[in-house]
């Protein structure tokens, strides 16, 4: 939960512009947008806006801010790979590629918004074995709990190396005895970081997501810019999102209702911390992000809720097998 925190305050201080030097900025050092949707513009974008567009005019009198002239770049539907050297392994391993996919599959099903939903479902799916595993970790993390509390109050005054040793010993004895491995626990968070923010680069790189629309939203134009403009519609997007992700965790936590009142506690106030951090960093989010932030989400909620039925299912069979059985004995 701490990682989702750090990733939402991390999102906000890149939507907002604070600490980052890859915007374009005028004369007065302040971080050019376009004001028809609200959105930044980036000095690294990976292929040329529409040429007769009001965006390729403005990155055009900008253009000596840009990693590569506006000559150098190719146009969006040309782009490849390799169109343009890579800063570094995180962009060559990670940004360019997934740039590609969207831009590719936009141009195949006609609506870089729909590319941006079915890339994002792809890499739920991708992910879904490690989130399944991770799901039956936190099964027998709720196991174990009553013996993990109970070697913690063994050597709650103890701080020697003998107890802390002691203690490590026996802790990773009942690991051993549920089949819980500590370190996939945090596999699921290391991977999910990277893709999102490679994700969240891909999209601000490419500039002809931002001039298409998807259901009426226009994809470059942030909430808060389309309600500006009388367009009340755009406030579904933040309650989507609102909605999504609380239940997305809500049923997170109720899969770890196992631990402490005290731990239950702090995280149902990372919960509302989080949504007040999501609410106010959507206002800046481009629909192109949002659109990818709800359909994650949900499917995660989703997913949540389907592996707690199974759980119920085979616990249920389980319960009802040892009747069977105990029937059986009596006979």
């Amino acid at each position: 939960m701490k990682n989702k925190i750090i990733l939402l305050v991390c999102l906000v201080l890149l939507l907002t512009g604070c600490g980052n030097s890859n915007y374009i900025t005028d004369k007065d050092k302040k971080i050019v947008k376009y004001e028809e949707t609200g959105q930044m513009l980036q000095k690294n974008i990976l292929c040329l806006p529409e040429k007769d567009g009001e965006l390729y005019k403005i990155y055009e009198k900008y253009g000596d801010q840009l990693n590569f002239g506006l000559k150098e770049l190719p146009s969006c539907q040309k782009y490849k790979i390799n169109s343009n050297e890579s800063s570094g392994l995180w962009e060559f391993l990670f940004v360019k590629p997934l740039a590609y996919l969207i831009i590719k599959l936009g141009y195949l099903v006609k609506n870089m918004g729909i590319s941006v939903i079915l890339i994002g479902l792809a890499i739920r799916l991708i992910v879904l074995p490690l989130s399944i595993k991770s799901a039956k970790q936190t099964k027998n993390m709720k196991k174990a709990q009553p013996e993990i509390e109970k070697i913690e109050r063994k050597y709650r005054n103890r701080t020697d190396n003998e107890a802390l040793m002691a203690k490590s010993q026996e802790t990773m004895l009942v690991y051993k005895k549920y089949k819980i491995n500590p370190v996939s626990g945090c596999l699921l968070s290391f991977i999910q970081l990277p893709v999102f923010f490679a994700f969240l680069q891909a999209i601000y790189r490419i500039p002809v997501i931002f001039e298409q629309s998807l259901l009426g939203f226009q994809l470059g134009t942030t909430p808060l810019v389309g309600m500006q403009k009388g367009n009340y519609l755009y406030l579904l997007l933040l309650i989507l999102i609102a909605v999504s992700t609380y239940f997305s965790f809500k049923q997170t936590m109720n899969n770890t209702a196992g631990q402490s009142p005290d731990m239950q506690k702090q995280m149902k106030i990372m919960l509302y911390v989080m949504l007040f951090v999501i609410i106010y960093g959507s206002l800046n989010f481009p629909t192109a992000l949002a659109f990818y932030w709800v359909t994650t989400y949900a499917f995660i909620a989703i997913q949540n809720i389907a592996l707690g039925l199974v759980n119920k299912d085979q616990k249920q069979n389980k319960e009802k097998n040892k009747k069977i059985l105990k029937a059986k004995v009596k006979e």
